[in-house]
Order: structure tokens, then C-alpha cells, then sequence
């Protein structure tokens, strides 16, 4: 042979070797002569692999520990690397599989018909969007026109989410995605997180050796769902904590839905049939034995997430009992409040669901967002989020949140905060505590324009003169209609908490929109209050006069949080609150209807405690001459008086007097001070 054909046949065979090239050595006796006692070993794992393989996907990620050890042995069985990339797929490393497929294919290209299947799959979830695309298109001139119908269907599905995920990814929304850390993390999976409307307080579900009863669950050998909580203090999350019993108990335990003030905590049990949700109320600062909700919201079938409306009306969940437009639909149901239960669910129409599953209702507190997550509309991939208004009596096209914070992998359960700036959910990333872990999305809005150098403005100017200075715009970000108002409810002698009743009036309409408790233990409450409405706030308690706010919030105001202590007076002689639902007109003295509910109120204090005597007393500004000031509050004041006799209280309980500017209670040098001075009180004379 000559010196030039062995450097160029040398040169080829190394070639080979650079490339990577293997042949496809699959587990049979015959390949492995000299080593059989360990092709022996190799088999016996494959052999246990294999159980778990045969006994189907959910099963397979307990199928890779075995398959793993026969492949140190023999990496380079084509049907090994198929089963351990399917394996992986089906995994928290699901990432891991694409390699596996790839390799498969190099070593035997007909090493399962669906091959190039997976190997799409490997490309999109690893955001590789044409080669998915030409692997799905691949596979799918392996499939028959006639005979795989639903298989076809499927793959143009899946080319549709990667055009979808090509197109979010050249339009990224502008949101930071932060880790919680591990005062919330763990190395275990923490998932479905739900927040009190405030972002005070956050519970997930998490799988963790902690665990009540510690018992493991024999189908994926991971330890039992429990519910964990955390607060937050001074804007940092506190160490979360297993909620213990009676919420968790020694089998799955998960988060369902809870209500904005965090008093209310739905929770999924599939303890019978296919999971039925429960809920259990916060009462002296501990949790109440779960009970199931009626069987108007729970049947034979799987029921998981719920949420309840901002005013308690509403619950919404998810279900797959039949007669849906898909598998997994969403649902609504009312309150009843003359039988006290939950009335008949019904679809929530195909505005929202598709023949594909949705998931994951979350009703934000403005009373007409809605969060879900869907594999219908157009995802980029496994269940994605989306959200949709409810506006003029229909909900809106739902809309994709977007990436980055939708994935090619399963998005699901999103809960956004009252202010809309922030939104927490689980997923996978590399920054992760542990197996998948909880993330705050932070809403940045649209990007600004940049400004022009002072060079660029000289360039500009050469060309044409500036005739009007440009002001950089404005950068919006997301943000909600609605207020929130939180505080505690005291004794106002001791200051200790309680209990008190909170009704939410629309003035308006002189109807009650909702009613709240505060906790006994601490005192805290929570209420929203959507844009668009002026509300009337009433706190009372047992023994105590009642206490009553006024927010009137337009369709235009943004989002504003008030905190206000309120302490309740006991009904004693010489004790004084202000009547902030009471109305006139400017400069007028008759009552305007929204101060009916204020007005019916202070009737039933009288008749509930009949021996007591009050004054009622009149107050303004300082603006108008002293004596005009003392006419009117004293006609106001005589006009309330009118209002009790006509329904029914003595006049012999019953004095008033205007005092005009005389006692003021705020400074009347700005707006906000004269409106406070500008009020009706009563007090008590004797009882």
C-alpha cells in the first residue's frame, strides 16, 4: 500500500472516530461474550425498567434509575436511549431527553416509529422552533391520511404552538421573573400558589419529607402533597410552614383557591371518586375542619381548582364531568343566600373553554379579570396562561400572557395581586432552589422611547429647526382599578381585637354587595373594592356602635391601598361616631338617596337599644359666613331627625343642633381636611 493511501484512509477512519460514530449494540448475549456476567446485571435493570415501562407513562420517571445503570454498561442500545429520553420527558429533567432521542436516532433511524415525534418534541421544548416544525412535519408523511386521524390532528396542533412560541419569543413581554428563595423553596416540588390579595400571605402546595404522617406515595415514590404556608414581614417572606392538621392530613393534601382576605382556603382532596374540592374558614385564628363543598360543585368526576369573586358571590372552578365543550371546562356557580349553599354550576361558555382542557381559574379582585390556563387558543406549548375582561355581560377573547412567563412545558396555576404588578407561579428554571419552585413575575410595562443625545438633537436641528421641546414619555405599567382596604378592628378602650361583621355597600344602588367577618384572634380584615362604585363601609359588633367609611372610586382611579385601623366604640354615654354615609347636595340640606343604608343602620342601633338617648349634630367648613355654616348644619341635622320619627323612633330621644365650623376635626386649609370636617354625627345623652 503506498504512503499517500494509508495517510488518506487514516485520515478517514479518524474522521469516523472525531465524529462521534457508534454502532447500534443492543442487549443481546451474542454482543457481549466476554462480559457476561455484567450483560447479566445490565439485563436485570433493564428487566426492572421495563415494569415500570409497560405500566405507562406516569410511571416511567421511576423506570430511569434502572434503565441509567444498564446504560453505563451498554450506552449505545438505540432502544435504550429511546426509552430513557421518553422517560426523561415524562421527568422534573425533562430537558435531559433530547439527547437521549438524538442519540437513538443516530444509532437506528427506525428505531421506533415515532421517532422523529420525539425528536420534535426534544427541539420544542428547548425553544428550537424550525426544527421542531420539520421533525413534526417529518412525521407526519409517516402517518396515514385514512387511518391516523387523530395523530395528524395532534402533529398540526403542535407545528401550530411552535409558530405561536416563534412568534411571543420576537414580541417578549417586559416582566422580572425572581426566584422566592428558600424561605419559601425547598429542594422538593412547591406548586399552585395562592396569595391573599395584599401579598402578605402565600400558600402552595409542596411534596417534603415534613409531611404529615411522612408517608410516601407508592405511585411515584415521592412523599405525600401537603399545604405549607408563609407570611410576610417587612417585605421579606418568613420560613413557610407545613399548615398542619386539620387541613393536611396523612394523604394528598393541595391548594384549591382562597378568597382575597385569606379567611376562606379551598382545597382539593381525591380521597373518593376523581377528587372533590372542600373548603375551611379562618375562625379565631385557626382553620376549620375542611368540609366538602355540596354536590352542586363536587360529583363523580374530578373537580380540582376554585376561586371565589372579590364580594363572595361567585365560585369559580374547574371540572371534567360530562357535558363541557372539552375534557377539563371551567365553571360558575352563585351563592344561594336563602338555602346557604352554592347553586348549580354552569359552563362558563366557549369564550373561555375549548374542546382541550383548561385549568387553574383565578378570578382577580376587580371583579372582571380572569387568569386560566389552557391547552386550547393559541399556546406555545402544553398548558399556557391566558387572560380574559368581563365586559358588557360577556368575557373577552382570552389573550396569552406571554413569554417568557408561558413556556413549551405545562404553565398553570397563576395568581396575580391585587395591584396587578406582580404574579406568582411554579415552574422549572435553572436558578431553582430544587425540583420546580415558586417565582415572582414582576410587570415592567411597555419600554421607553429613548431620548436623543445632545448630538444627535445638533444633527437633527441642522436639518430642521426644533420648534417644540419633545418630553419622553411615559412608561405605563400594569396596574388594576381597584382599592384595597386592610387593617385591624379593636375595642377602642383596650385595643384588643375583634370580631365584627363588615358589610360592603354600593351607594348607589342602596344594595349590599358583600359581607366579611374580621378574625377574632388578630383582628385583621381585607376588603376590595373594585373601580366604579361609591361604597359605603359598615363594621359592627355585638355591644358596640357601629362604625362607617366612605370610598368613592371612579372607573378612572388606579390601584390604591389603604390601611385603617377601626376602633369600635361600646355603646356608653358621651361616646360620638361619625355618620360618613350620610349625603346632601351642595349647600343643600336635603338627604340624597345614597344615605338610606347609613340612615337604616342608625334605626336599628335605636330600636336594638331602646332606652338610649342621642344627639344628633351637624358640622362644616369654615367656608361661608359663620351664621349661613350654623343654618345649614342645623337643617341637616333636623333633617336626620325627620328621617328616625318617620320610621319609628321616639322624638323624645332624639335632639340636634347645628354647630357649623365650630368643632372641626381636620384642618380646613386643604381639600381633603374640609371634606373631613363636612359630616353628621351622633351621640350618645344617656341610656
Amino acid at each position: 500500500m503506498s504512503k499517500l493511501k494509508t495517510i488518506i484512509i487514516g485520515a478517514i477512519m479518524g474522521a469516523f472516530v472525531s465524529s462521534g460514530f457508534a454502532q447500534n449494540v443492543e442487549f443481546e448475549k451474542d454482543n457481549f461474550k466476554d462480559r457476561k456476567q455484567e450483560f447479566k446485571e445490565a439485563m436485570k435493570e433493564i428487566k426492572a425498567g421495563d415494569e415500570y415501562w409497560e405500566e405507562g407513562p406516569w410511571r416511567y420517571v421511576l423506570a430511569i434509575p434502572h434503565y441509567e445503570k444498564a446504560y453505563k454498561f451498554n450506552p449505545n442500545s438505540a432502544m435504550l436511549n429511546f426509552k430513557l429520553g421518553n422517560c426523561y420527558l415524562n421527568s422534573v429533567s425533562k430537558y435531559k431527553a433530547q439527547e437521549y432521542f438524538l442519540k437513538a436516532y443516530k444509532l437506528n433511524p427506525t428505531v421506533h416509529r415515532t421517532i422523529h415525534f420525539c425528536i420534535a418534541q426534544g427541539y420544542h421544548l428547548n425553544y428550537e422552533w424550525d426544527k421542531a416544525v420539520y421533525e413534526f412535519e417529518l412525521y407526519r408523511k409517516t402517518l396515514s391520511q385514512k387511518d391516523d386521524i387523530d395523530e395528524i390532528f395532534l402533529v398540526n396542533k403542535k407545528i401550530e404552538e411552535c409558530k405561536t412560541g416563534k412568534r411571543l419569543m420576537q414580541k417578549p413581554e417586559r416582566v422580572w421573573i425572581d426566584n422566592l428563595g428558600p424561605e419559601v423553596n425547598s429542594k422538593y416540588a412547591e406548586y399552585s400558589p395562592l396569595i391573599t390579595a395584599d401579598e402578605s400571605v402565600i400558600m402552595f402546595t409542596a411534596r417534603r419529607d415534613n409531611t404529615v404522617g411522612e408517608g410516601i406515595d407508592e405511585g411515584d415514590s415521592k412523599y405525600f402533597e401537603d399545604i405549607y404556608l408563609a407570611t410576610k414581614k417587612d417585605g421579606k417572606w418568613e420560613a413557610s410552614k407545613n399548615i398542619g392538621k386539620p387541613i393536611n392530613s396523612e394523604n394528598h393534601d393541595a391548594t384549591a383557591g382562597l378568597s382575597p382576605d385569606g379567611q376562606t382556603l379551598y382545597i382539593f382532596y381525591g380521597r373518593k371518586k376523581g377528587g372533590d374540592i372542600y373548603v375551611s374558614k379562618l375562625e379565631n385564628g385557626i382553620w376549620t375542619k375542611p368540609e366538602a363543598l355540596g354536590k352542586n360543585i363536587n360529583t363523580d368526576y374530578h373537580e380540582s381548582t376554585a376561586c371565589l369573586s372579590y364580594d363572595g358571590k361567585q365560585l369559580y372552578f374547574v371540572t371534567d364531568k360530562p357535558g363541557g365543550f372539552g375534557g377539563r371546562d371551567v365553571y360558575i356557580s352563585t351563592w344561594d343566600e336563602e338555602k346557604e349553599k352554592w347553586g348549580p354550576g354552569e359552563n362558563i361558555g366557549p369564550a373561555i373553554n375549548t374542546k382541550y382542557d383548561e385549568a387553574g381559574v383565578f378570578i382577580h379582585p376587580d371583579g372582571q379579570t380572569m387568569y386560566f390556563a389552557s391547552k386550547g387558543h393559541e399556546t406555545m406549548g402544553g398548558y399556557d396562561i391566558f387572560y380574559t375582561k368581563f365586559k358588557e355581560g360577556k368575557w373577552t377573547k382570552p389573550i396569552n400572557i406571554g413569554y417568557p412567563i408561558n413556556t413549551p412545558d405545562d404553565d398553570v396555576h397563576f395568581v396575580v395581586s391585587a395591584s396587578g404588578r406582580h404574579g406568582y407561579y411554579s415552574s422549572f428554571r435553572k436558578d431553582g432552589v430544587g425540583e420546580k419552585d415558586l417565582y415572582l413575575v414582576t410587570f415592567l410595562g411597555p419600554e421607553k422611547q429613548p431620548l436623543m443625545n445632545n448630538e444627535d438633537n445638533l444633527m437633527a436641528s441642522l436639518a430642521q429647526p426644533v420648534k417644540e421641546k419633545a418630553m419622553e414619555p411615559k412608561v405605563e405599567v400594569r396596574a388594576s382599578r381597584l382599592a384595597i382596604l386592610k387593617g385591624m378592628i379593636r375595642n377602642a378602650k383596650t385595643l384588643e381585637p375583634i370580631e365584627a361583621k363588615i358589610e360592603l355597600i354600593d351607594n348607589d344602588k342602596n344594595a349590599l354587595v358583600s359581607g366579611f367577618k374580621s378574625d377574632a384572634k388578630s383582628g385583621k380584615y381585607l376588603v376590595s373594592l373594585p373601580a366604579g362604585k361609591n361604597y359605603g363601609i359598615a363594621v359592627k359588633a355585638d355591644g358596640y356602635l357601629f362604625h362607617s367609611e366612605n370610598f368613592n372610586i371612579p372607573d378612572s382611579a388606579g390601584y390604591r391601598e389603604y390601611e385603617k385601623n377601626i376602633d369600635l366604640k361600646q355603646i356608653e354615654v358621651g361616646n360620638t361616631i361619625v355618620l360618613r354615609n350620610i349625603f346632601f347636595d351642595t349647600d343643600k340640606y336635603s338627604l340624597r338617596k345614597a344615605s338610606t343604608n347609613e340612615l337604616e343602620r342608625l334605626t336599628k342601633l335605636l330600636k336594638d337599644n331602646p332606652t338610649i338617648r342621642i344627639e344628633i349634630s351637624g358640622h362644616t367648613d369654615s367656608q361661608g359666613s359663620d351664621e349661613h355654616n350654623e343654618t345649614l348644619s342645623h337643617n341637616r341635622a333636623k333633617t336626620v331627625v325627620e328621617y328616625l320619627t318617620k320610621n319609628g323612633i321616639a322624638g323624645g330621644r332624639l335632639e340636634y343642633k347645628g354647630y357649623g365650623e365650630k368643632q372641626p376635626i381636620a384642618s380646613n386649609k386643604t381639600a381633603e381636611g374640609r371634606q373631613e370636617n363636612r359630616r353628621t354625627e351622633f351621640k350618645i345623652l344617656s341610656k
